[in-house]
């Protein structure tokens, strides 16, 4: 019988756009040492987060099992990923649904023993190694090149890891609760300088009487229609997802880039602007914007679809990106800034100065419309609504580019996180910023960036 051989595999995998340009990233680590044995990466094109993170996990076994070619079911491998979603299907406690999922799960399960291999979920602080394999993939397919172990510096850049000795008792997040993975995660955070586990308190061996508690690999098949994986907790049937901790496989979401169109010559002088007053175009700043916005995008190569408001503004934001990125433009009436009425042209002090008593009721309730037959904040609030649903709809998976106005992008925010209307008066939106939402199948939204003005500087 041959010693068993024991091995912890790091893995990774990311998107610029998911989907968009992927890549993987995976290293096989001596757990007595801490020392990386093998490293893998590669740029695969255009893939989704989840997609990029199952090859990673393929990437890692794979290496695992080369390294050791005459160990068969002696090796012993211990996976540890930042994916909640990789974790939980290749343990077996959720079930697999997405069509793209289920081969790649096959295929991960089918290079090692699933008895040989443990899974277990770390922070993405803790997966810096492949993390970093994986954005060098990355790298080298925007440059049309492919990742090359001999110049990547990867391995310089992760923690430093020393020995593993006795770990102190841990406690994993949700879905990681077992005591034999906590033990695990506590022996690597250990093994990369911060205590000194023992070498078995990664891989245990139970003593008499004690059952062995770490995570196996379950074996991946795909479950009957309707039936959950082994080990799935079950669900009520119709009742919402709660946290990120029970989220189902729902596929690439829907990812909302939103950029405000660049400035007018009332940007900088802070007047009234919306869809009732003179329709103004960019000015020079303005212009410049624009072109940084799309020299942005186009660098990092994620847009899919382009979607604009009808006012010249950001019609003319949305060409200079699609003129850029070869793709056409949209128009969608519901993306349209505020009717101001007869606030159109004016500064927030003119407007008081003249009418201060419809000001203030307007800043007090959204249901109050501006001056002269303008449009409430609910008002705006249902259009755009109306409007993102059309677009979620219509662009399901896809990362869309929104080129729209203060109030739509501010709104589509707080809708995003349930946040009262007053808090439209709580955020700051600069002109040619961009901002981000993710919209997933069971209804849920994820805010991802908000007023980003980075491409600007």
């Amino acid at each position: 019988m041959s010693a068993a051989r024991q091995v912890v595999v790091e893995a990774d995998g990311g998107s610029r756009g998911n989907p968009g340009p992927a890549g993987y990233g995976a290293v096989v680590i001596d757990p007595a040492t801490g020392e990386p044995l093998a490293e893998a990466a590669e740029y695969i094109g255009v893939a989704t987060n989840n997609v990029a993170e199952y090859r990673g996990l393929i990437a890692g076994l794979t290496a695992a099992k080369a390294l050791f070619p005459d160990a068969g079911d002696a090796l012993r491998v211990h996976v540890r990923m930042d994916s909640k979603l990789v974790v939980e299907q290749m343990s077996g406690r959720w079930k697999i649904k997405h069509p793209d999922m289920k081969p790649l799960a096959a295929r991960a399960a089918a290079v090692l023993p699933p008895s040989s291999v443990t899974y277990e979920w770390i922070p993405r602080a803790q997966n810096k190694h492949a993390d970093r394999l994986a954005n060098e993939a990355m790298d080298a397919g925007r440059d049309g090149r492919q990742w090359e172990a001999s110049a990547s510096t990867a391995a310089l850049d992760a923690p430093a890891r020393g020995t593993v000795s006795t770990p102190p008792p841990a406690q994993g997040p949700p879905g990681d609760q077992a005591a034999g993975a906590a033990r695990a995660r506590a022996a690597l955070a250990a093994a990369r300088g911060e205590a000194a586990p023992a070498a078995d308190t990664l891989f245990p061996v139970p003593e008499p009487g004690v059952p062995d508690t770490t995570v196996p690999a379950a074996p991946v098949s795909a479950p009957a229609p309707g039936q959950p994986a082994a080990g799935s907790p079950q669900q009520p049937s119709g009742a919402p997802q709660v946290g990120w901790g029970s989220a189902p496989d729902l596929g690439a979401p829907a990812t909302l880039v939103l950029l405000r169109h660049g400035e007018t010559a009332l940007t900088p002088e802070k007047r009234f602007s919306g869809s009732g007053g003179t329709d103004p175009e960019l000015s020079a700043t303005g212009r410049g914007q624009a072109e940084r916005a799309a020299e942005h995008f186009a660098a990092l190569g994620t847009v899919q679809e382009i979607v604009s408001s009808p006012l010249r503004r950001c019609r003319e934001t949305a060409a200079a990106v699609a003129g850029r990125l070869g793709l056409d433009v949209r128009i969608d009436e519901g993306l349209r800034e505020t009717d101001f009425g007869a606030w159109e042209g004016l500064t927030f002090g003119e407007t008081r100065e003249r009418y201060g008593e419809d000001l203030t009721a307007w800043l007090a309730s959204p249901d109050t419309a501006p001056t002269g037959g303008g449009e409430s904040f609910a008002e705006v609030a249902e259009r755009v609504a109306a409007a993102r649903d059309r677009i979620v709809a219509r662009y399901a998976g896809r990362t869309v580019l929104l080129v729209t106005h203060v109030t739509p992008i501010k709104t589509l925010v707080r809708l995003a996180l349930g946040a009262p209307p007053e808090s439209l008066f709580r955020m700051e939106l600069s002109a040619a910023s961009i901002s981000t939402i993710a919209y997933y199948a069971d209804g849920n939204a994820s805010v991802r960036l908000l007023n980003d003005t980075s491409h600007l500087r």
